[in-house]
């Protein structure tokens, strides 16, 4: 009986933790923080810590998980294990796999628009070129692939230095003059909306069978990578609430650049940074599902095919080439801004069926390397059943 070579297991703590705030940072917070002004105001700090807290639940239940069951295709695992049901493993499995393709495909799109503002080329072309760079990075090497990523996440974390000092030095806004009292409805909708800016811890769990040591390093890669995003949030939206009027603010789609050009600079470098966030991006979802579908070809035959690693590489090339070659497809060719908003609601799904595994094992047995009280899990799936329970409110 032929035995495939394993994936390698190259990754410590360290790089584990800089692919993830680079999942959970992403391009995303550089359009972000107008649309969670123009909800909370002032307040728009309070909210994003708001998100952590909320999201904090769900990243400790992946966290006990992770040091549960250490496996590629985490979540598929633990809703087998936890609900034993090998049909909605599969089907969880594949919708994180098309999730993160599309989410890659808009993030592609969206470097690709970046760099049109800083070289006259052909968007197509850029969105070609960037893919099949990337997937090959992907396919070389875990520690290449999370390397190039945690070099762009630096990348991004300078950016966002950068942002926060000209926040800080740029003239105070007339805003700042009067504080209002806290509106908390509209507060809690931008706390919603700033939760998608903590999605990413999951994408982590995904490189357990690369890890040197999984079952100590996962948990605390999770909660250290959550730990610095919100840092970093905080500082951010403080910063551009400071430094640019609210009604020019919420009115943004580049609401950094804004922050940036307060203290007197030129908008280029800013583009240039989030051309690197937006490579970090795609990068860290082709990774992540490819991982998925080479677990998921452990766990059933018709996806088999998917479960071999290079003996060289030691990488899943054919999940990598797969998952890249239909991102380039999507970004060239599909509405992906409509399928991105559609692959956050499967997420909030996941993250429900998650804590309800989670749940489940704690039942049948509380020992594990990392644990969390029983009230995480469930306060995780509420918290996520009832933004997933708005968030299908919105669409009808």
């Amino acid at each position: 009986m032929r035995s495939d070579p394993p994936l390698k297991r190259r990754l410590g703590m360290g790089l584990l933790t800089g692919y993830g705030v680079g999942v959970m940072v992403g391009a995303g917070i550089y359009v972000l923080v107008g649309a969670v002004a123009a909800q909370a105001g002032i307040w728009a700090p309070l909210a994003f810590v708001l998100a952590g807290v909320i999201a904090a639940p769900s990243a400790l239940s992946y966290a006990e998980l992770s040091s549960r069951i250490p496996e590629a295709a985490g979540e598929a695992a633990y809703i087998e294990d936890g609900l034993r049901s090998h049909a909605l493993a599969i089907a969880v499995g594949l919708a994180i796999v098309v999730a993160g393709t599309v989410s890659a495909a808009a993030v592609l799109r969206g470097g690709a628009g970046y760099l049109a503002l800083l070289l006259p080329l052909p968007q197509e072309a850029v969105m070609v070129g960037f893919g099949v760079l990337l997937v090959g990075v992907a396919c070389l090497g875990v520690l290449e692939s999370v390397g190039l990523a945690t070099v762009l996440t630096l990348v991004e974390v300078v950016g966002l230095g950068l942002v926060i000092w000209a926040g800080f030095s740029a003239p105070p806004s007339v805003d700042l003059a009067t504080l209002p009292a806290p509106h908390w409805p509209g507060i809690a909708a931008a706390a919603s909306l700033a939760f998608f800016a903590f999605i990413g811890f999951e994408d982590m769990v995904n490189m357990a069978e690369e890890m040197r040591d999984p079952i100590r390093d996962m948990p605390r890669a999770i909660l250290a990578a959550l730990a610095i995003t919100t840092v970093l949030y905080l500082g951010v939206s403080w910063a551009a609430v400071r430094a640019v009027p609210l009604e020019q603010l919420g009115q943004s789609e580049q609401p950094l650049a804004l922050v940036w050009q307060a203290a007197g600079h030129k908008p280029q470098l800013l583009a240039a940074i989030a051309v690197a966030a937006a490579l970090n991006g795609v990068l860290a979802q082709v990774v992540m599902a490819a991982r998925v579908l080479y677990g998921l070809g452990r766990r059933t035959q018709a996806l088999s095919v998917f479960h071999h690693a290079h003996p060289r590489f030691g990488t899943p090339v054919l999940a990598t080439s797969m998952t890249g070659g239909a991102m380039i497809a999507l970004a060239l060719n599909a509405p992906v801004e409509r399928l991105a908003g559609a692959s956050a609601m499967v997420l909030l799904g996941v993250f429900l069926l998650v804590n309800l595994s989670l749940v489940a094992l704690k039942t049948r047995s509380d020992f594990a390397p990392f644990r969390v009280p029983m009230a995480v899990p469930v306060i995780g799936a509420t918290v996520a059943g009832a933004a997933l329970i708005a968030a299908l409110g919105g669409l009808a």
